[in-house]
């Protein structure tokens, strides 16, 4: 549902900006605005401000910016959703509802809340009795301690059709409350309900905030299912929580890692040796709203699951699926377990350093990706190469980020073009196997798209793109009427390139074809006209071999058109750089709306121009 912006703008208004980051960064009043060191990056001398009359907090060292609710969602990793009614309790607000019966909705969810909580006390009273001596047998043969089992208020569903459901009506609760909350069974053919949990080991599933919405049981006996979930309630969908999140949400955070296991016993294990920062899906494999709760924790969490054939499938459907929802500096790394071992196992039997010594062998989204299309492939023959190329576009395409997208597209062509080597072949093309496919392991190197040749990043030097964006156009009179408009939008920092630049813009709008010698009579007079001209017979003469391919006169035009394009996107975007940092720096001695708004108008420009530069080469 909606939330209306005028509430929105009542619980702005009700939160004290200063109070609420307070809690967890030491700020000191400086004038009307607040300073500390930024919680969003490590940092020794403050660049943090808090300007509580404007209503928002901004780094000068990383950029980050925005208001109490981005505060909330971008340090404890909460959703939308989820930080509105955080809020609206500390500000003594009830979040809207469209009508009674969201109400009415709302009222039997916090119902089943109080149900679930009165099961799992049940629950962990049984374990802790007569009844539970086997389920703690079973639990101190796995190494659990007393703590741990409190910890995540274990406990143990009896044998018996009926002997939850005959304690808790006793007690005041209702059967159809029971039912709702996934606690009973009610027969299709409308017989008695039935108690859904017995003779299991009992682990209470909580969501973000830590209420128990939901158990999962584990079968202490011959029973048909290992493992029963609840059903999906009001309060409980297992495909968009993960076990263990509340708890492992701040040691995530502050050590920067979250690992993601198979099962109830795997995070237990891992909590118990040391490593408080696993969490793992509810019985299926990982989803998408999922993977977006571990984003907001932890840019790049790492997915440990068992290593046989079911654990090597779920791996592999995590990587698929995590592909549409990729978005810079955020993936997914892979860790592979010794064959017959679970992290469970591995830390009883070897201690949590040897889980940690393979956390840190961990590949990358893209290693996996890779692995996944070239084990047991063969690669014999250019057709096969052909056919993998073809797999592996197929595999780049998926991906929905723009940037994110063009980065794997140039990191697969690289590997392919270093892998394959033709039948024969003497050349340096010498990483595939030929006759059994590939089989190796190859390292991650990450590419950088960029043109051969040309600086990388902002502070690369801009002289030597510049003189090859010109040279190109001197070298293909055809090229300015295919890139006019960027041409006359072309910022070069040398006063005699842009003297040809604009000398090259009014042949082409007079009418008269391009040539070098009447180009140089264009050319403005005086030193820089002298300059110029001695320039363009330098980019045109016989000593151009150094300039790249596509700005030689033999190029073909549209690879011609397409280079250039592209190292001017890259040439502008630098630009845009450079007005940014300006325009934060103004913005840090006069904090008006009106220089926030062009700081916050030239970052959005960046984040598009760099999208937009970064996909225009597809793989």
């Amino acid at each position: 549902m909606a939330i209306p912006e005028h509430f929105l703008d009542e619980l702005r208004s009700r939160i004290g900006l200063a109070d609420l980051i307070g809690r967890r960064v030491k700020l000191v009043k400086r004038g009307r605005e607040y300073t500390g060191l930024c919680p969003f990056h490590s940092e020794k001398s403050p660049s943090f401000t808090v300007n509580e009359d404007k209503g928002f907090y901004h780094c000068f060292g990383c950029s980050a910016h925005g208001g109490a609710i981005d505060f909330v969602m971008n340090t404890e990793g909460l959703s939308f959703p989820e930080t509105i009614e955080r809020l609206a309790g500390e500000a003594g607000l009830e979040v809207p509802r469209s009508a009674p019966r969201d109400r009415e909705a709302e009222e039997r969810r916090k119902n089943l809340y109080d149900v679930s909580q009165i099961a799992a006390d049940w629950f962990a009273g049984q374990l802790s009795g007569l009844a539970g001596d086997g389920a703690r047998d079973y639990l101190k043969g796995r190494g659990l301690t007393a703590a741990t089992i409190e910890r995540f208020h274990l406990g143990f569903a009896p044998d018996g059709r009926d002997r939850m459901k005959a304690t808790l009506l006793a007690r005041g609760l209702d059967e159809a409350q029971l039912i709702e909350a996934g606690l009973l069974i009610k027969p299709e053919d409308g017989g008695d309900s039935y108690d859904r949990f017995r003779n299991r080991l009992m682990f209470p599933i909580t969501d973000a905030r830590g209420r128990i919405v939901a158990f999962g049981g584990r079968a202490l006996g011959e029973q048909r299912a290992k493992y029963l979930n609840s059903p999906e309630t009001p309060i409980f969908h297992k495909g968009d929580l993960l076990y263990n999140l509340s708890n492992a949400r701040k040691p995530a955070r502050d050590g920067n890692a979250l690992v993601v296991v198979e099962g109830y016993m795997d995070v237990i294990a891992l909590d118990q040796a040391g490593l408080p920062f696993a969490v793992a899906p509810l019985g299926t494999a990982v989803t998408e709203q999922q993977m977006q709760a571990m984003w907001r924790l932890v840019a790049e969490p790492a997915l440990c699951f068992d290593g046989d054939a079911a654990g090597q499938r779920a791996a592999q459907r995590a990587a698929e699926r995590a592909l549409p929802l990729l978005k810079p500096g955020h993936s997914l790394r892979f860790v592979a377990m010794p064959e017959g071992e679970d992290p469970d196992s591995l830390v009883r039997a070897k201690g949590a350093e040897a889980l940690t010594g393979l956390l840190d062998q961990g590949v990358p989204l893209s290693e996996m990706l890779w692995r996944m299309q070239v084990r047991g492939r063969n690669l014999d023959t250019p057709e096969q190469w052909a056919g993998l190329r073809s797999d592996m576009r197929n595999l780049v395409k998926q991906i929905s980020d723009g940037t994110v997208r063009a980065y794997y597209g140039e990191h697969f062509k690289q590997r392919l073009e270093t892998a394959f080597e033709p039948a024969g072949g003497t050349g340096r093309r010498t990483a595939a196997r030929r006759g059994s496919g590939w089989r190796g392991r190859p390292l991650y190197a990450p590419p950088i798209p960029a043109h051969k040749g040309l600086g990388r990043g902002r502070d690369a030097d801009s002289g030597p793109r510049e003189r090859l964006l010109i040279a190109a156009l001197l070298n293909h009179p055809d090229l300015i009427h295919e890139v006019f408009e960027d041409v006359s939008h072309l910022h070069l920092t040398s006063p005699e390139l842009d003297n040809i630049r604009q000398a090259i813009i009014e042949k082409a709008t007079s009418g008269v074809p391009l040539d070098l010698e009447g180009l140089k009579d264009n050319l403005q007079y005086g030193g820089t006209a002298n300059a110029s001209s001695r320039l363009i017979v330098e980019l045109t003469g016989p000593g151009i071999a150094h300039l790249e391919p596509f700005a030689r006169p033999d190029a073909a035009l549209t690879r011609v058109k397409k280079d250039w394009t592209s190292v001017f996107r890259r040439h502008r975007l630098e630009d845009l750089h450079r007005d940014l940092r300006e325009a934060e720096d103004d913005f840090g001695s006069d904090m008006t709306d009106e220089k926030q708004d062009r700081f916050l108008a030239l970052k959005a420009a960046v984040d598009e121009a760099t999208a937009e530069a970064a996909s225009f080469e597809e793989p």
